[in-house]
């Protein structure tokens, strides 16, 4: 009796996930593709009311919310559960918090990148790049709580005293440019090179993929790793390197192409083997274009790719191409701003991993709402506001989970068409102070743990 009583309340949480976060949400995440990634992770379960399915909605359903406690997470599935005549859990969230424990950080990570994967198949080719599918690459830090468990595995930055500084964790992630979303993300401690973290994201790449990247990533064995597997490369040239136009094979102005040779030493984070590997030589194109803005003075912008031919890649169109790539820094702004990634609340090292990847997978099914109603209004997805998305889905989220099924069709078309309106405007170029207007409060920094201030105001 227990067990039917157990699944019925799992059933209704189950709908009023579904109803209430929208249909791009029920067709990115449904039960079926839950099923399959449990048994691709090897995973099995008791049933009990916080499944490994409910368990990641309400993850999801409390980054989204204002209020992203575990506490409100529980009180949001009891009033379901209360609406329906059903027995009520305990609203004590120890129960939900041990359920997020429990879920497999590569549960996660799979449906994170099973999401991105379909946003991205909605992708026409005409939409692409010359018929290509470019990809971002892209790296930020994010804070976690100050907690033994953290401090051992994301150290806090040297600069800051012992006790008053907070866990630091470095994560890349690997975005489309055509659709916004996030295909996956690698995470370690801040003095981890980006580099190694980048890596492993390659194994998304398929021959005819263009990854974009900023002067980091423009090293001779980056370069030949992804030649090796058919991608091509199009990125910020490195400052280390000499660039004179007045050599090699001369396309244009500031257009040439040259020979890379290989670097006698292994770079650091790769394989003495993998490095063996890699030719001897890379033939490259390097080019090189003005970038103007009213009140600032000319500079130039230099690139190497290895799009070789002018005249199906002429330069300009590549300049135009790379403008985009500071999309990405803009997504990880909004991501860790609008969802709150700046700052991470779990204690240990694994639910944080946990954390930033449920922000990312919640990040990706706003897109998906946000691709949803650009198509059906005919804006461009990427030029609608994230913030303002989330806004609207978050006032319509109630209405959605308890109106009948016809009026929440409707519902839903008048969320995405309130989404579609407002459409961000180009700001090519856009430069701004990075400076605050705003005075902190004239509070002293601390500079001593807090367990000895408090001893100093107790003496």
């Amino acid at each position: 009796m227990r067990t039917a009583t157990i699944g019925q309340r799992v059933k209704i949480i189950k709908q009023k996930f579904m109803h209430s976060l929208g249909l791009p949400f029920r067709e990115l995440l449904p039960e079926q593709l839950f099923e399959e990634a449990l048994s691709a992770e090897g995973i099995t379960y008791r049933e009990r009311l916080f499944s490994p399915m409910v368990t990641v909605w309400a993850f999801l359903s409390q980054l989204l919310d204002q209020d992203n406690t575990c506490a409100n997470a529980v009180s949001r599935i009891i009033a379901w559960l209360a609406s329906e005549g059903q027995p009520l859990p305990s609203p004590d969230p120890s129960a939900y918090c041990q359920a997020r424990q429990r879920l497999p950080e590569g549960l996660l990570r799979r449906l994170l990148c099973t999401v991105g994967d379909q946003l991205q198949a909605q992708v026409s080719d005409p939409q692409r790049w010359r018929g290509h599918r470019v990809l971002l690459v892209d790296g930020s830090t994010t804070l976690l709580p100050d907690t033994p468990e953290n401090q051992a595995v994301y150290p806090q930055h040297p600069n800051q005293t012992p006790g008053c500084g907070f866990p630091l964790a470095r994560f890349v992630a690997l975005f489309s440019l055509h659709s916004g979303a996030v295909h996956d993300v690698q995470i370690g401690s801040w003095h981890t090179h980006e580099l190694t973290l980048a890596r492993p994201l390659y194994v998304h790449l398929q021959p005819g993929d263009v990854l974009m990247g900023d002067s980091l990533f423009c090293t001779y064995a980056e370069v030949a790793l992804l030649q090796g597997e058919g991608v091509e490369g199009v990125f910020h040239m490195h400052g280390a390197r000499t660039v004179d136009f007045r050599r090699g094979q001369k396309l244009g102005k500031d257009d040439h192409l040259v020979e890379w040779c290989k670097p006698r030493s292994c770079p650091h984070g790769m394989a003495p083997e993998q490095f063996a590997q890699l030719p001897e030589h890379l033939r490259m194109r390097e080019v090189r274009y003005p970038v103007s803005q009213k009140g600032f003075r000319p500079k130039k912008i230099t690139l190497a790719t290895t799009f070789l031919d002018p005249v199906a890649y002429p330069k300009e169109q590549l300049a135009a191409l790379f403008a985009r790539r500071w999309e990405a820094a803009l997504d990880l702004r909004c991501i860790k701003t609008t969802l709150g990634m700046e700052r991470l609340t779990t204690p240990t090292p694994e639910m944080a991993r946990k954390e930033l990847i449920a922000h990312l997978l919640a990040y990706n099914l706003i897109r998906a709402v946000m691709w949803q109603a650009g198509e059906q209004c005919g804006v461009d997805p990427l030029r609608l506001s994230l913030q303002d998305s989330l806004r609207h889905l978050r006032h319509f989220l109630p209405e959605l989970a308890h109106a009948p099924p016809r009026k929440r069709q409707r519902l839903y078309a008048l969320l995405l068409f309130t989404i579609a309106r407002k459409v961000v405007p180009k700001r090519t170029n856009r430069n701004e102070p990075r400076v605050r207007k705003r005075r902190p409060k004239p509070f002293p920094l601390m500079k001593k743990p807090r367990q000895i201030l408090r001893r100093k105001l107790a003496a």
